[in-house]
């Protein structure tokens, strides 16, 4: 199976590696304004397949997407301290106008994944522009951010985070949204479980993961100028949902009726998104995830006047 990436700055080399690490694909094509880079990052990285999967990793133009089954979308310029993902984005729309059509037209039937942010943004001026089929065009919105949920809540329970069922909605930024009251432990409350096993839980422990989680970004950046290796992961395993259309459940970014592209838990497989599923909300929670699709309907808007001024 055919994958794409176009982009090869650290989200994408750290996608790429991710992918050939977990034999994600079969045929890994990347893609860059800066031909050296793709190459030299392409090289690198099939160096790599004989300690992992038989992945063939090659780079090349446009044109040579033809066949992917998957293109991911990680090009644009980088967030810089301070700054936040909203505060990019008429710098990454200019990016997308240009390279979202020739994509298009080198991979016609292929499910694109935006990764770039600000992603709730970007991923519904992608669908704007590619025009594309119904559940074919996905950020991958707040996967990486739900991840972050479930290790810090396994981390403070002393559990594999894959048996913490948790999401994080809305915006994958500021306004995002940690959906504590649906959260559980393999069906188990968090409270009840934690109950069980003799293990404190409160409301400081609660707020103290919530702000991990909604400023993970902010304190890597500070730390070493970028996040790539888990969204690297993140994309990977969106990727190999699709590839092998697993039909997992993923907090993904999709454009809803209006155009308005936030992350809500969806089915995804092999032709992209299949559904969409609602979360039990606390009151508090359905009003914090409304105030989190404002925010991004405002951005949104700014975003498409953009586009066409």
């Amino acid at each position: 199976m055919k994958v794409g990436i176009v982009g090869t700055g650290f989200v994408g080399a750290a996608a790429a590696y991710a992918l050939t690490l977990r034999g994600s694909c079969t045929e890994l094509v990347l893609t860059d304004i800066n031909a050296k880079k793709a190459l030299a990052e392409a090289e690198d990285i099939q160096h790599a397949t004989p300690f992992t999967h038989p992945v063939r990793v090659t780079a090349g133009k446009y044109e040579d997407l033809e066949g992917a089954k998957v293109v991911i979308l990680t090009a644009g310029v980088n967030q810089k301290p301070g700054e936040t993902r909203l505060q990019l984005l008429e710098r990454n729309v200019n990016i997308f106008s240009e390279m979202v059509p020739q994509v298009v037209q080198a991979a016609p039937e292929a499910i694109l994944i935006v990764a770039t942010n600000p992603v709730d943004v970007l991923t519904a001026i992608t669908a704007k522009i590619a025009g594309l089929p119904e559940g074919r065009v996905l950020g991958s919105g707040t996967t990486l951010d739900t991840a972050r949920f479930r290790a810090l809540v396994g981390q403070h329970v002393g559990i594999d985070p894959q048996h913490v069922h948790a999401f994080v909605l809305g915006e994958h930024g500021d306004s995002e949204v940690l959906a504590w009251s649906s959260a559980s432990i393999s069906g188990i409350p968090i409270g009840e479980y934690c109950v069980q096993r003799g293990i404190q839980w409160d409301d400081a422990i609660k707020s103290s993961i919530d702000e991990k989680v909604r400023k993970a970004a902010y304190t890597i950046i500070e730390g070493k100028g970028a996040t790539y290796y888990g969204i690297g992961a993140a994309l990977a395993r969106i990727t190999e949902v699709i590839t092998r259309d697993a039909r997992a459940i993923l907090s993904v970014t999709a454009p809803d009726s209006e155009g308005l592209a936030y992350a809500l838990p969806r089915i995804v497989g092999g032709d992209g998104i299949k559904e969409t599923l609602e979360v039990p909300l606390s009151t508090r929670e359905a009003l914090q995830l409304s105030r989190s699709v404002e925010v991004l309907r405002e951005a949104t808007r700014s975003a498409m006047d953009h586009l066409y001024a």
